[in-house]
């Protein structure tokens, strides 16, 4: 009889562990985190943040967060992703200083950024490798790479698809060789290409611009699709986002604690 109350209780200490592992995804063979479709999630990048949302999926600030606050979600049985701009240059972080004045170009409409001359790949890399070593350092499951559409922007520089295609594929590998998961974010034209260099995709405002379906092959590939709306009340989005297995919320455009979740 002990033997045999002994086994159900292993077998239910088994099957909690997969519920749990089931929530935020998996991570095969002691891998990177492979989130899968219909998660919610928090995304907070004003100021440190706050733990209160109770969802199984954080993305905060890379710099303005510390290996506690990561290692406190965690304990709550969160996983982390690290906000890091990849591809535009910033006046107030830390390490504003490694980048090459030559690679500085146009102003992209928000205060003390500047897009970057994504062309330059062996110039770049190893800034981004510092990043993202921080983000492995503190302990984050992934990375939010920010700004990986400049091809499609006035940049300052003649950025072309195939460009934007090799330096996303080289940022997704940076964070695979620290084993981080990595998000596309936004540049929908791109995700056919992109898809399997992915492992899940953020982005902004689909709904608003009637261009949810184009992020399916995420979903197809068993991948989450991390969606914001700010303009658009839930009422017009989450019938379609609950149809369509993306993860989605409306924010407000400083990106603090407040969220309205479908």
């Amino acid at each position: 009889m002990k033997y045999t109350a002994r086994a159900i209780l292993l077998a239910l200490a088994l099957a909690l562990a997969l519920a749990l592992a089931g929530c935020s995804g998996t991570e095969p063979d002691g891998g990177r985190w492979e989130p899968r479709p219909g998660l919610a999630w928090q995304w907070q990048l004003d100021r440190r943040v706050d733990p209160s949302a109770d969802v199984p999926v954080y993305d905060i600030d890379g710099f303005e967060n510390t290996a506690a606050d990561v290692a406190r979600l965690h304990r709550d049985g969160r996983k982390v992703i690290c906000y890091v701009n990849v591809g535009a240059w910033e006046d107030f972080r830390p390490d504003r200083d490694d980048f090459p004045r030559s690679l500085l170009g146009a102003e992209n409409g928000w205060a003390g950024e500047r897009w970057l001359d994504i062309r330059k790949l062996s110039v770049l890399r190893p800034i981004m490798e510092r990043r993202f070593d921080m983000c492995r350092d503190k302990g984050f499951d992934a990375v939010e790479p920010d700004l990986v559409e400049g091809y499609s922007n006035d940049t300052g520089f003649p950025l072309t698809a195939a460009d934007q295609l090799r330096f996303n594929r080289m940022i997704a590998s940076i964070a695979h060789e620290r084993g981080l998961s990595a998000g596309l974010k936004n540049d929908l034209p791109q995700i056919p290409q992109l898809v399997s260099d992915f492992d899940f995709a953020v982005n902004e405002e689909c709904a608003q611009y009637d261009e949810c379906a184009q992020l399916s092959p995420f979903i197809e590939a068993d991948k989450a699709v991390f969606h914001v709306e700010y303009a658009v009340p839930p009422s017009r989005f989450c019938a379609e986002s609950r149809r369509l297995q993306l993860s989605s919320m409306q924010k407000r455009l400083d990106l603090g604690v407040w969220r309205r979740p479908c």
